[in-house]
């Protein structure tokens, strides 16, 4: 009696794990805009796996790096830094990115503005997005600094506030990358121009929870890569600027270890 009730404890736990699925999202754009363009995603990731996805994000880039580092999300849809540092804890990995792209960083300036030039920004007060948003911050201040640009640092909680700040003329200039520019309101983009663009890098990472099983990890894998094979899923894509989406695995990624950015660092001493 005491195996079977043992037997049916075990089944029953089987079927919880397989039920609801969190992804978290990083917070680029606003939580409203990102489940306009996440939600029918996730809808038809949910038909496909037989698994209830749900959309999750938070108000700040920092705040969703404690989520991530706390182990909320199920499955996280990330910027390639993030990646290489949650990957160490609590362990996430990869299983899939945008198919065909790399990622690539700007700053942008006002389409009028008389700054031509990035040593232009020297002294200036720029937007950036978070201190730990790869292509947006990063390679920017890092890019800048070994020209001797000394700039002031402003920031913001997401990319699209850094397009607006910018456009209104609050900040000079901003980082961001060319993804969100993109895909950023045409009234916003229409009045600002591209001053500068980084070297490209391996994209966001789709990555997913130690915790799930291998049986959820190769649905939820199959289904993003078969999204671009349906008239359905190529527009849902188009929403969020991507043609595709492939396998990946974690050295995809070893490209951010070369740079052996520290900015997350003081999150495991805390």
């Amino acid at each position: 009696m005491r195996y079977c009730w043992f037997v049916f404890v075990w089944c029953m736990s089987s079927l919880t794990w397989a039920s609801t699925l969190s992804f978290g999202v990083v917070p680029q754009q606003s939580p409203e805009e990102l489940a306009k363009r996440w939600v029918p995603i996730l809808e038809n990731l949910s038909e496909t796996t037989g698994f209830s996805i749900e959309f999750h994000t938070a108000v700040t880039i920092p705040e969703f790096e404690q989520r991530v580092l706390n182990g909320e999300y199920d499955l996280v849809y990330m910027n390639p830094y993030h990646y290489t540092f949650f990957h160490q804890q609590p362990g996430y990995v990869a299983l899939a990115k945008q198919k065909d792209q790399k990622l690539q960083g700007i700053i942008v300036v006002a389409k009028e503005s008389p700054i031509k030039s990035i040593q232009d920004l020297d002294g200036k007060s720029l937007a950036f997005p978070s201190p730990a948003a790869f292509a947006a911050t990063i390679i920017p201040q890092a890019l800048l600094k070994k020209e001797g640009i000394n700039i002031e640092s402003q920031y913001v909680s997401s990319h699209d506030s850094v397009y607006l700040n910018v456009a209104n003329g609050f900040f000079v200039a901003g980082g961001g990358i060319k993804r969100t520019f993109n895909n950023a309101p045409k009234a916003i983009t229409s009045q600002l121009r591209i001053l500068w663009e980084s070297p490209s890098f391996t994209p966001h990472a789709f990555a997913y929870h130690p915790r799930l099983h291998s049986d959820q990890v190769s649905a939820v894998q199959n289904a993003l890569v078969n999204l671009d094979q349906t008239e359905k899923g190529r527009l849902q894509l188009q929403a969020i600027g991507f043609s595709g989406i492939e396998a990946a695995q974690d050295s995809d990624w070893d490209d951010i270890r070369e740079l052996d950015i520290q900015t997350l660092s003081h999150l495991l001493k805390e």
